[in-house]
This record gives C-alpha cells, structure tokens and sequence, in this order.
C-alpha cells in the first residue's frame, strides 16, 4: 500500500505529528487510567463519580481516534500500541485496588490539569506549522477543561 502524502511540507508535518502523537499517548492513557478508576471506585459519591468517569473515557476514546486519523492524513502513523503508550505516558497511574472517591477525584482533577498544560503546549507549537491540527487540539482541550472543571466543582 503506499504512504499517504503529507499535504504539509517536511517540518509542518514533523511539529504536527509529533504533537498528535503525544496527544494520542495521553489520551489513551487517560481512557484506561479513568476505566480502572470506574471500576475500583467506592464511596459514597460513588454513582455520580463512577458516572462520570465513563464521560472522561467517552470523551478520551473519541478524542484518540480523531487524533490518530488526523495525523494519517498527514502522512504519520499513529502508534496507539500498548507497549508505546506504557512507555511514553506521563500520566500519574492510580493506586491497585478499591479507590476512594474523594482520592479519585483529586487523581482526575490533577491528571486532566496536566494534560491541559501539555494540549496548550501542542496548540501553540502548531500554531504556525498546521493550524488544522491546532484547530482538533482546540477542540479536544476545550473538552478536556470542560471535564476539569467538573471534576475540580467536586473538590
């Protein structure tokens, strides 16, 4: 099969990539840090928490797969693979076990903060190079605040 051509010049396509591929890393990570939060919850905040874990994940889950089509059709290859994203992740991983509410709530609101730090970094460095993967970068740190906001409302 061959390679998709890249609609962007060398270095566009370099800055875009490799910011769509840490946000791919991140988002994934974040999908399965919010699942085994879901299912470890305990609490007594637990339904609206546990609920609103699985919004995290809806939200990451669609979010990588826009992220890994946008960077094919620039001409990169997403690596989604697990291997890859254990390695690359930057995301705190959680406690093994039953996970308190509260300490959940905490864990999440920190973790989608730091995202948002490394998205914003991503938006501004593909400012100029590709404003198309800057306009999906927008996009999904908007959501992505959205859901801190949210999480940090429960503090």
């Amino acid at each position: 099969m061959a390679p998709v051509k890249s609609p962007l010049t060398d270095s566009a396509q370099k800055v875009a990539g490799e910011a769509l591929q840490g946000s791919l890393v991140d988002l994934i990570d974040l999908s399965l840090v919010a699942k085994q939060a879901h299912w470890n919850l305990h609490g007594r905040n637990f339904k609206v928490v546990h609920e609103h874990l699985d919004e995290v994940v809806a939200l990451a889950r669609g979010g990588q797969d826009d992220v890994a089509e946008r960077a094919v059709a620039i001409g990169v290859n997403p690596d989604g693979r697990a291997r890859t994203v254990a390695d690359r992740t930057p995301i705190p991983q959680l406690e093994a076990g039953y996970l308190d509410d509260d300490k959940v709530v905490a864990a999440v609101t920190d973790l989608l903060a730091q995202m948002i730090g490394r998205f914003r970094e991503r938006i501004a460095a593909t400012d100029e190079p590709d404003p198309v993967t800057q306009d999906l970068l927008i996009s999904i740190t908007a959501d992505l605040e959205k859901q801190h906001w949210m999480f940090q409302a429960q503090r």
